[in-house]
Formats: C-alpha cells, structure tokens, sequence
C-alpha cells in the first residue's frame, strides 16, 4: 500500500464528521474529504478520485456498460421512502392505495430515492401507468441537478419549473414525492402533512418484511485510481466503518444534540441491532436485488441488472 493522496466529495453526513475532523484518520494513504453542498458528479470533476453518487445514477451506467466508476457497498445516505409522501393538511387521503389515479409531483425521475417512493405505490397496488406525474423542483429557482435521467419519460410524465411545494397547496397535485421537507414542514402552521399518518409504523412493517432500509446514494471511485491503487477500495471502506462506530459511539454518550435522540437510539439498537446502516456486499445483498429489479419493473433500466454487476469482484 503506497502513501498517496485522493480527493473524495460527499456531503457532509454525520457519519463522517469523525473523518472530516481528523479524529479517524486513513492508514496508508492521505484523504482530501471535500465537503458538499450537494451531490457531486464525480465523472465531471478532473480532480476527484470518487465521491458521493446516486444509486441509481451508479447502477444505471453499470447496465449501460459504463464502468467508469467503481461502485463501493458503502451507502453513506438510507433511509426509508414511506415519510417522502406529502398531501396537504386538509387531504382526506392518508394511505398508498389511495394514490391510484391521482396527480403526483415528484423530485426526479430516475432519483434512487423515488425509485424506492413509487416501489411502495406498486407494493400498494398503485398502476404507476394510471397516475399523472409531474417532475420538478421541490421550490421554485432550485437548479443544477438532472431530473430527467438517460431515459425518455413515460408518457405520464411531464416536467415542469414550478415549485411543486405551491403545486401542492395550490391544489394542482394529490400529493408530492420529496426527500427533503420544505422549510414550512417544521412550522406550526404549515400547510402540508405526511399521507400516512404513522410512517413509522409503516416503516418498521417494511423492514420487517424486507429486511433492509433502502440505500440511496452510495461511494464510488474512479477506475483510473482504482488501478492505480488496487487496495483503496477495501481502505476506503475501512476508513469510512470506522468513522460511523465512532460517531454511534459518541452519539450515545454526547446524547443531548436532540430532547429524545437518547430514546431514539435506544429504539434503533432494539430493532436493527448494531448497524441500521451496515457496509459490505452481503449485508447488502437482498437490498441491492431489490432495487435493480424495480429499475427494471419501472422501466427505467431495459434490462434487470444482476446484482453482481453492481458490484463486481
């Protein structure tokens, strides 16, 4: 293993900051950790060796047969969809199967986490051929990310530049798909409410079922540093599990950052045990399958990609 320098840029997820600050710190090579805004697109940026990168994004150009980037079992963001589904307050839809037929904004097309949004309308019995979607930003004046994708829209898709947080309470939509809650979630007099009026119980319900919490975004390298340097991809992985333990470590003893994170760790660890959000190929597995089917279900991949083309050895 030979002491060189790579640039990585994630966002700054918490899970890091111990590498970020320099209290976890790589063995044999030095690390640049550029932190993002948002996500970055590795492949147009000259100077990084890898980065942050949608799933879907990732997997999509796997099945096309672009192996550019080296793909990582290393999902740095996962979280469950059930909560992305918003309606306006006074909406007297309040679950999936209600969905059928209905007008829906959504944050992109091909996002990962949408992905994983509208498998949950199909898992409800949800023709995602009978809804009219329409895709934009969340606020008006949000730019710089592809909410197309390499693939032409079905043609129940339209896209728009409209804010679809004012589409929604002005009425033109039933409900938005969003990963990110607008600013007036957080307000007393906010005009809009998650559809199901218990997500997380519907969330516990999945992961009891599937056994996973859907991955999102995960790390990837490019090839030419890859070849370079044919250990960094298990180093980089090292590095970033020893920085999540030691930010759940600190997490349960520096535990007053929220008034109930104390009860909500405690509640993790009871139901997922030690690692929520655990790195490797075979923890990862069914979660991986899961998904690359319903690219192939959705028809945003023409073909089902095996899931050992994710991530290849």
């Amino acid at each position: 293993m030979a002491n060189s320098e790579i640039r990585l840029a994630l966002r700054d997820w918490d899970h890091l900051v111990p590498v970020a600050t320099g209290e976890i710190r790589p063995e044999g090579f030095e690390l640049d950790l550029d932190s993002r805004a948002v996500t970055p697109d590795v492949l147009s940026e000259p100077e990084l060796d890898g980065g942050e990168t949608s799933f879907s994004r990732y997997v999509l150009g796997r099945a096309a047969g672009d192996d550019r980037l080296v793909g990582l079992p290393v999902f740095v963001m996962r979280g469950f969809r059930h909560r992305c589904v918003l309606v306006r307050k006074d909406s007297e839809l309040t679950s999936l199967d209600e969905l059928k037929g209905a007008r829906i904004g959504l944050t992109g097309w091909p996002d990962s986490g949408n992905t994983w949004t509208r498998a949950l309308l199909r898992a409800a019995g949800v023709d995602l051929d009978g809804v009219d979607w329409t895709v934009g930003p969340l606020v008006a004046g949000e730019t710089g990310k592809d909410r197309v994708g390499p693939v032409p829209f079905p043609d129940n898709v339209s896209l728009t530049e409209e804010s679809l947080a004012e589409g929604l309470a002005g009425g033109r939509f039933d409900a938005i798909m969003t990963p990110f809650m607008p600013a007036e979630f957080f307000t007393p007099d906010s005009r809009f409410r998650h559809l199901l009026p218990d997500h997380r119980a519907a969330e516990l319900a999945y992961y009891q079922e599937t056994g996973f919490v859907p991955g999102i975004h995960l790390v990837t390298l490019k090839r030419e540093s890859v070849e370079r340097a044919p250990w960094l991809p298990q180093a980089v992985q090292e590095l970033f599990e020893r920085s999540k333990r030691h930010w759940l470590a600190r997490r349960r003893l520096l535990a007053d950052t929220t008034p109930w994170l104390l009860a909500d760790l405690t509640s993790t660890a009871g139901t997922f045990g030690a690692d929520w959000m655990p790195y490797g190929t075979g923890p990862n597995a069914a979660m991986v399958a899961a998904f690359c089917a319903e690219l192939h279900a959705q028809g945003i991949s023409s073909r089902r990609i095996a899931t050992e083309e994710v991530f290849p050895v």
